[in-house]
């Protein structure tokens, strides 16, 4: 391979990507990556592999990349995408475990699945020293819309909202820089986010601009950081435990993160051997914890994720968790140091005042007003993010992020209450056609069934709500569904609900018509949804809807896709038997084995 051979005999440490495309020597494009969030991110190998090499150590390099699911939104490819997840830290482990001489492994990733799968991957790999470089996120455009709103062009074009001309010059300026996450906290953010709180990231790595020598610097010093990792015999089990788990949820609940980190998290932490959160412990977090951050999607400003950045990102909410005695200050970090110790650093840090300085001058804006204190926080009217309702539809539980819900369709007591008829649909291209052609009016319940994993992989259902968001009338519909949801999407949309319909759950004896009630209580994040009712029938309230339904048959129209791949049934059917989507959809050999009638 044309290394000096001399120098083989040194000390191997491998690099892992998910970086994709091809790129000549000057940047232009051999051939196009799936998205622009790996885009750039060999980059970020490049200067760790040299920064290895100087320090007399042989780099490795292994890739595999990861599918994107803004392009694969509202298609087929839509039901591999939380099946690649699994697949992709399996192929990544492997790739770990068939390289016998490494001293310690470097994760470099960005995105909504590979970045979760690197995390898994780096927390099987218990006995090594291992850190994850996050590949950063893309800057917005100066003029133009940020790429969560312009994935709606389509259902403003049908609408007469906005020109063809229009929707194409917006779409080909949402991205001002070539590589990184997503501007805005979806699953991509929210997952450098959740990496850095776990103390697996270096201190302000998470959400750094992509392209920008501070990006760079990140690999560079995340080198130097592995190699001290292995001198000082840190491992991956010395740095993730039951405490850095509890820190990753306290940091996810203070930002107000996407939702899919409730699959991310507990696969993380099962991969490491550690406890999975229960929904009980997801509760319990977001009640003590309050949001802080006012980001895109949430608001109520919703300032782009470099702002976030800027205002000094994981370390500086940190700060505030650490005052309220919300975090283990034990837990250890990649830096070889607790975590108590880097805040302490973080806070008396010229970095941190430099980057907050840039932000008030480039931008105007005043950091406290990006990452804010609580007492700020509550005068903003910032609440708590996710909730947890549970009801005759829903006995198992679902998820809705509380802010995503319109302030203006919540009451004056900070409860959102909506009675609708159900508008139910099989396929999300149902529903959006549904949407397009007026059918869907205000004051209805969309109800979206056969989308959980043994339907369709448990496609991410953004199409619905991104339709949605930019109608008049949106705001005045609920989505309620088994499928899961863009980190990006907003409005009054429930979705994990459990047991999906193909389980046998009771959303799938929903009709068309069925009276359904929605409480959602943003102050103490509990909520039902409930049948009250049969079409044309009196309201019942809950109890009545319970006895409807337990009288009913499973509607007849249940069906998996019949595009659903053979390989992602397979992912359904091992997924479910390790603990399902409340378990993280990971594969638990142990509970699987024991299903097969294996020792």
């Amino acid at each position: 391979m044309g290394w000096n051979a001399s120098q083989l005999g040194k000390k191997e440490f491998l690099i892992l990507s998910t970086a994709g495309g091809l790129r000549a020597d000057d940047g232009t494009p051999i051939a196009l990556g799936y998205h622009t969030g790996h885009w750039e991110v060999g980059l970020l190998m490049q200067a760790a592999a040299r920064e290895f090499k100087a320090r007399g150590c042989v780099p490795f390099a292994g890739f595999c990349t990861d599918p994107c699911d803004g392009r694969t939104q509202g298609t087929k490819g839509m039901m591999d995408s939380l099946a690649y997840r699994n697949d992709a830290a399996i192929i990544l482990r492997r790739l770990i475990r068939s390289l016998p001489r490494r001293s310690g492994v470097m994760g470099v990733a960005t995105c909504d699945k590979g970045l979760p799968a690197m995390m898994m991957a780096l927390a099987g790999s218990r006995d090594l020293p291992v850190i994850l470089v996050p590949g950063g996120v893309t800057l917005p455009p100066q003029e133009g819309e940020d790429a969560a709103k312009i994935q709606t062009i389509g259902v403003r074009f049908a609408h007469g909202k906005i020109s063809l001309q229009e929707a194409a010059e917006m779409g080909c300026r949402a991205c001002a820089t070539a590589g990184g996450g997503c501007q805005f906290l979806g699953t991509a953010a929210t997952s450098q986010v959740v990496g850095e709180a776990l103390g697996l990231s270096l201190t302000h790595s998470a959400l750094a601009p992509s392209g920008q020598p501070i990006w760079l610097d990140i690999a560079t010093r995340s080198a130097r950081a592995l190699e001290h990792l292995e001198k000082s015999g840190i491992t991956s089990r010395q740095i993730l435990s039951d405490a850095s788990i509890r820190n990753a949820m306290a940091v996810h609940a203070a930002f107000g993160g996407s939702t899919n980190l409730l699959l991310h998290i507990p696969a993380i932490a099962h991969a490491a051997g550690l406890a999975r959160p229960t929904v009980h412990d997801w509760i319990e977090i977001n009640r003590r914890v309050p949001r802080l951050v006012d980001a895109l999607p949430n608001g109520p400003v919703g300032h782009p994720t470099i702002r976030v950045y800027l205002a000094g990102g994981v370390p500086e909410v940190m700060l505030h968790l650490r005052e309220l005695d919300l975090l283990d200050l034990d837990c250890l970090t990649v830096s070889g140091e607790p975590l108590g110790k880097m805040l302490e650093w973080w806070e008396k840090s010229e970095r941190r005042s430099r980057l907050r300085e840039e932000l008030m001058a480039h931008d105007a804006v005043d950091p406290n007003d990006v990452i804010m204190s609580p007492t700020r926080a509550r005068e903003k009217g910032l609440t708590s993010t996710v909730c947890f309702p549970v009801g005759n539809i829903a006995p198992q539980g679902s998820v809705i992020k509380a802010t995503a819900i319109d302030p203006s369709v919540v009451e004056a007591d900070g409860i959102y209450r909506k009675t609708g008829p159900a508008r139910v649909f099989t396929t999300e291209r149902a529903a959006v056609a549904a949407i397009k052609n007026g059918n869907i009016k205000a004051g209805d319940v969309l109800v979206l069934i056969c989308r959980g994993p043994a339907g369709s992989g448990m496609e991410e259902t953004y199409q619905v709500t991104s339709a949605l968001k930019y109608l008049d009338f949106g705001k005045h519909v609920a989505v309620i569904t088994d499928a899961r949801f863009s980190g990006v999407s907003t409005g009054a949309c429930i979705g994990h609900v459990g047991p999906e319909a193909l389980a046998g759950g009771p959303i799938g004896k929903i009709l068309d018509g069925d009276l359904i009630r929605i409480i959602i209580d943003r102050k103490d994040l509990v909520g039902s949804i409930a049948l009250v009712g049969s079409a044309g029938g009196p309201d019942v309230g809950p109890g009545g809807g319970t006895e409807i339904l337990a009288a009913r048959l499973p509607r007849a129209d249940l069906a998996p896709d019949p595009d659903l791949p053979a390989d992602t049934r397979l992912w359904a059917a091992l997924q479910a038997a390790s603990g399902g989507t409340w378990g993280g959809c990971v594969y638990d050999v142990d509970a699987i084995t024991a299903r097969l009638g294996n020792p």
